[in-house]
């Protein structure tokens, strides 16, 4: 097994999560990945490949994919048989990931207790003075732009250097916990172009494909994600990427933006190596309706081949809509309105009517977009169990409004869970707006995470709406439009009636566990759940929609690979083949 200067490891969300009987539920149907949360962040790709360009060996080990594609496997055995030269990495980016990020730094540190721990993301900056306390964490690197600081604290270990030099850096020697001030807030960007050709390269050089795949089913459905901006300027409030949860966490009293060439030389590259879908991640009006358009500009000049997925944080112009579909042949688009009340929408942080957010959808229909994704959210400030009622029935209504174009006009809801944003303002103050939030420490949400339920996993509810009631609300109104979407010919019979029984099983099993809970003998209660697991474990899948929905059917033509990867074979013919056969795997084409 290859040496790396530095090895980057995703965990699950709980390790190991085959062995627990947990109802997951919901926690993950509107976004690519399963309940254990196997997409690893941007950022980890960033730095790898910033690593890399600076002479560093580095991989990246998508241990939670491991995990999930294969009962067998065991990260113990890949954790002791790796050799590392400096520096583990572990990802503590999203909350949910609380329990396995800690466990997996346990077994490293079973085997290499010499090496060094560093975790890194937004959860990991919020808690880093809790994070640091436990003994299989030597570094935390907090902020959202640390590929220089990063490389700093290689070389550091690698020529014995000063660690209190490296900002933002919290590290801990012989039980001493040092926290350097934050002072690396970038106010431009580094390039993210090299990102997916770093990506292809480690793939070819580790033979090792699942260990860098983002998502079970990346394999056939190989989207790409594009970041336009760290830091945001809207504040909602419960996002840990809104304004004030970045000024906390990260010291970023504005957002930052990738410039437009950047963005562009991304998509160019991803455009070139890769045949699925596009997502920008951001509004592109958030820095300016200058920058908005000039992106436009270069799309339509770069004649974009792929797809290209646009968000939305507020409903665009016409004539933006208009161009963008002109500028890219295919191009699909996504908002979250998050309730049909404008009032909820509005305390929330989304500052548009219904009469706007119609009159996008109007024009995207128009203007013939491929698909037209609108996203609303259980457990909002001023949210009743009649208000999530009503937001169904707006669903209804829009439903009935597009029905010619229910091929094009989708539609999701899905609560928040299992967690609040940590910084974000309902964490920080959470009965100003309405929440009441039962967990505040790093500890509390992972131990949280091995509870049997998804309901009580939850760290919070609402001065409106329980616990308990927050889950029959989401059971509700996913049972309503399950029927809704099955009316308008979206699914077929048979997945209706597979997604109406997968939520009357977790009605039940919910039900269930609660009668568990009260026995009194923890070896009986963990008993009774292992004697239901087989039934959790079949429900743990999407039930609030199918997940196929949030795909966008791929278009397939050819694919060029690269020219700078031939340079690392000798052979032309030695390099075709094994190019080819990689590609084969990833359903791809020389041409």
């Amino acid at each position: 097994m290859k040496e790396v200067d530095l090895l980057l490891l995703h965990a699950p969300s709980v390790y190991d999560f085959r062995k627990y009987s947990l109802l997951f539920g919901p926690i993950s149907d509107v976004i690519p990945s399963t309940p254990i949360f196997e997409m690893y962040p941007i950022g980890m790709t960033r730095i790898a490949a910033f690593l890399d360009s600076n002479g560093y060996h580095v991989r990246i080990k998508n241990i939670a994919l491991k995990m999930l594609l294969n009962p067998k496997y065991d990260p113990e055995v890949f954790i002791k048989n790796i050799k590392v030269k400096y520096l583990f990495g572990i990802d503590l980016h999203w909350l949910p990931h609380a329990h396995g990020s800690l466990e997996l730094a346990k077994i490293v540190k079973k085997y290499h207790p010499d090496k060094p721990i560093i975790f890194g993301g937004l959860s990991s900056s919020y808690f880093h003075k809790e994070l640091i306390q436990y003994p299989q964490v030597d570094f935390v690197m907090r902020g959202d732009s640390t590929e220089i600081p990063v490389l700093m604290l290689m070389n550091a270990l690698k020529t014995g250097g000063d660690l209190s030099k490296i900002p933002n850096l919290t590290w801990k020697k012989d039980g001493k916990v040092t926290v350097n001030e934050m002072t690396h807030i970038p106010a431009v960007l580094q390039d993210m172009s090299a990102n997916y050709k770093y990506i292809i390269k480690s793939v070819i050089k580790y033979r090792d494909l699942s260990g860098h795949m983002p998502f079970h089913y990346w394999i056939s459905y190989p989207i790409t994600a594009i970041m336009t901006a760290h830091g945001c300027k809207y504040n909602c409030l419960t996002c840990g990427g809104s304004a004030d949860a970045f000024e906390k966490v990260c010291n970023r009293k504005e957002p930052v933006y990738f410039s437009p060439e950047s963005v562009l030389t991304t998509i160019k590259n991803a455009d070139r190596i890769i045949k699925g879908p596009i997502f920008i991640i951001g509004d592109p009006f958030q820095p300016s309706a200058e920058y908005a358009w000039e992106l436009l500009r270069l799309l339509k000049n770069a004649k974009i081949k792929n797809q290209l997925l646009l968000e939305f944080f507020v409903p665009p112009p016409r004539e933006y809509l208009k161009a963008a579909k002109e500028a890219v042949p295919t191009v699909s688009v996504e908002i979250s309105p998050d309730s049909h009340d404008e009032n909820i929408r509005q305390t929330y942080g989304r500052p548009y009517t219904n009469a706007e957010l119609e009159r996008m959808i109007d024009d995207c229909v128009e203007f013939n977009y491929h698909k037209i994704d609108i996203f609303f959210t259980i457990a909002l400030p001023m949210q009743t169990m009649k208000s999530v009622d009503e937001t169904i029935d707006y669903c209804e209504y829009l439903m009935d409004k597009y029905k010619v174009h229910a091929d094009k006009v989708f539609l999701y809801i899905s609560p928040l869970v299992p967690f609040i944003d940590p910084g974000s303002p309902a964490f920080e103050e959470p009965e100003k707006h309405g929440y009441r939030v039962f967990r505040k420490t790093l500890e509390e949400h992972r131990t949280a995470l091995l509870n049997p339920s998804w309901k009580d996993m939850m760290s919070f509810e609402t001065i409106w709406m329980t616990r308990d009631q927050i889950v029959e609300s989401t059971y509700r109104a996913a049972e309503r439009l399950n029927q809704i979407k099955l009316k308008y010919k979206q699914i077929t019979e048979k997945r209706a009636r597979e997604i109406d029984l997968s939520i009357k099983k977790s009605i039940e099993i919910i039900a269930k566990i609660d009668q568990i809970k009260i026995l009194k003998d923890p070896a009986q209660v963990q008993e009774e759940l292992l004697k239901i697991k087989p039934l959790i474990d079949r429900l743990n899948r999407d039930i609030l929609c199918d997940k196929r929905e949030l795909d966008r059917p791929l278009f397939f033509r050819g694919v060029k690979v690269p020219r700078p990867l031939q340079n690392f074979f000798g052979d032309i013919h030695i390099f075709f083949s094994r190019i080819n056969h990689i590609f084969k795997l990833l359903n791809f084409r020389i041409k």
